[in-house]
């Protein structure tokens, strides 16, 4: 079973590939239609602004392909703007569309968000760092991860989701945030198991070995 990390310029492509591997996949890191169209599941990580990721997976020719990957029930993957890019819309720098797949939109954190621990002190955008998240809905790839796991996040925008049953977890930081959506053969992550070790790994574990 061959899982495929789709290459189209902005990916954090290096690191999501080791840690797959690690996890046991047998991969390959490709930008070519074809592949993706023959792969057994697929990884669309991300890195960068809503618009230009998206931008770059349409010029690439691979939205079509992705798409009909998704429809025919094979697993996905989506990883920080990989997510981002599953929504009906971005908000960065202008409104710019995604690929509608989760209904909502992707805003950004405002400035003046108050951090709860620490009242009259203002929480910093972008979100960086390790936080934990709280499991809302059961799905396979949370196999061996407990309620309030923590993950590493690197974001400044997230998700608004109009369908509460895609939310699979929550993030509270300020506010709370979708941290991953999962409808049918998707399941997306806000935070980036890759960097997120042991937690991170359990869960590439869990998609490698997953059967929608």
């Amino acid at each position: 079973m061959i899982t495929t990390v789709i290459d189209y310029g902005s990916g954090n492509l290096r690191s999501v590939a080791k840690a797959l591997e690690t996890a046991g996949a047998t991969l390959l890191v490709s930008s070519r239609a074809e592949d993706i169209q023959q792969a057994d599941a697929l990884v669309l990580p991300g890195v960068g602004a809503f618009a230009d990721c998206h931008r770059n997976l349409t010029a690439s020719g691979l939205v079509g392909p992705l798409l009909d990957h998704i429809q025919s029930g094979k697993p996905f993957l989506g990883i920080c703007v990989g997510m981002q890019l599953l929504f009906t819309e971005g908000h960065e720098f202008g409104i710019h569309p995604g690929l509608d797949l989760i209904p909502g939109k992707v805003v950004g954190f405002s400035k003046q968000m108050s951090d709860p621990a620490h009242p009259g002190t203002h929480l910093k955008s972008p979100h960086m760092g390790w936080n934990r998240i709280h499991l809302v809905k059961p799905h396979p790839l949370w196999q061996k991860i407990s309620d309030k796991t923590h993950f590493y996040f690197v974001h400044s925008f997230h998700g608004v989701t109009k369908d509460p049953d895609t939310v699979a977890a929550l993030c509270d930081y300020g506010i709370s945030f979708p941290a991953a959506v999962a409808k049918e053969n998707l399941f997306a992550t806000q935070f980036h198991p890759e960097k997120s070790q042991t937690a991170g790994l359990q869960l590439l574990k869990n998609f490698v070995e997953w059967r929608p």
